[in-house]
């Protein structure tokens, strides 16, 4: 049993249209989606899905974002005018903006306005070794990891994590940059100097062979486990992303993988998460949590409307927010 499982359930936005203080589902809803770049297939997926259903998608470039504060009255500009109304924001903050994208994200909330994955959670999974710590500390499992910048504990390092090939991952990184496979000590003391001359913290996680080259996205929306594949590796290369040439076929969650991946993604706080789990003898280990997952291939494996889904829980908790209900968070 997970220690995860003692901390009790997660309120969830009560559902039922007989609730006294359930309002009739809102339509034509002012959506601002925050994405450098409204060309990006993810965003154009989602301007398409809130237009579908009657809403007003909005997309603003993070970075033309100008934020204004003074007591009592937290304000944001874009392109040098008002926001206006804004009913609900969906946060697309890539890794190279994450400072600054955190601070838009951080003023929405305190403007009241409802924020998908607010700037805590999106802050804790981008990087990998917080997200690592808070996933162990709720009793989640995840693949053996250290952390040292000292070349002469590399031994017992590998002998925590079971010996080599061993994996290193720079702290932050997306897309499989900064993750690199060690076959020798010497290896791993090589990178561990470069890196530390470089200014960069890298972690030393386990290598699962049996996990070689594969793994199971799961893309987690609200309280459901909506959609899952299988990434393979292409031919040469241990790094499944699809952005590293990796392969993406649909798969049906296996339930004790969905339960895994709801947790890690209650854990994060978070209300939308790409979960990465690797396939082990022992059952699922969480590899990463991603707070602004695409899902171009997602949906091409599956054929499932993942726009549709997101944009119709964004409408659902942008209600909550207004009716007074909200998610319990573990921390």
């Amino acid at each position: 049993m997970l220690a995860f499982a003692a901390l009790g359930p997660v309120a969830r936005v009560d559902p039922s249209p007989s609730h006294p203080k359930r309002r009739k589902r809102a339509a034509g809803l002012r959506i601002v989606i925050l994405s450098r770049k409204r060309s990006l297939y993810t965003t154009r997926r989602l301007v398409q899905a809130a237009k579908d259903r009657g809403h007003r998608p909005r997309v603003l470039d993070t970075l033309r974002c100008t934020l204004t504060l003074e007591s009592g009255a937290p304000g944001l500009l874009y392109e040098g005018e008002p926001v206006g109304r804004v009913d609900v924001v969906i946060p697309r903050i890539g890794a190279s903006i994450t400072p600054y994208g955190l601070a838009v994200v951080n003023q929405l909330d305190m403007m009241g306005i409802p924020v998908l994955n607010n700037s805590v959670p999106i802050a804790r999974s981008r990087d990998k070794l917080r997200c690592l710590q808070l996933l162990a500390r709720f009793g989640i499992d995840i693949p053996r990891t250290i952390m040292t910048n000292q070349k002469g504990e590399v031994p017992m390092a590998l002998r925590q994590i079971g010996g080599l090939p061993a994996i290193l991952k720079l702290i932050r990184g997306t897309q499989g940059i900064g993750v690199m496979i060690a076959h020798t000590q010497g290896e791993i003391e090589g990178i561990l100097d470069t890196m530390t001359d470089l200014g960069q913290e890298i972690l030393l996680q386990e290598f699962i062979s049996e996990s070689r080259g594969r793994d199971l996205r799961v893309l987690v929306v609200g309280e459901r486990a909506v959609a899952a594949m299988r990434r393979t590796a292409k031919t040469g290369e241990f790094r499944s992303n699809l952005h590293r040439g990796g392969e993406g076929k649909p798969v049906k969650i296996p339930p004790g993988y969905a339960e895994v991946a709801l947790q890690a993604t209650r854990v994060m706080g978070l209300e939308l998460a790409g979960v990465d789990l690797l396939e082990t003898k022992q059952g699922p280990k969480v590899m990463e949590v991603n707070s602004s997952p695409g899902f171009e291939g997602l949906e091409r494996a599956t054929k499932l409307d993942v726009a549709g889904m997101i944009i119709d829980h964004a409408s659902q908790f942008a209600e909550a927010c207004a009716t007074g209900f909200s998610r319990q968070r573990l921390i």
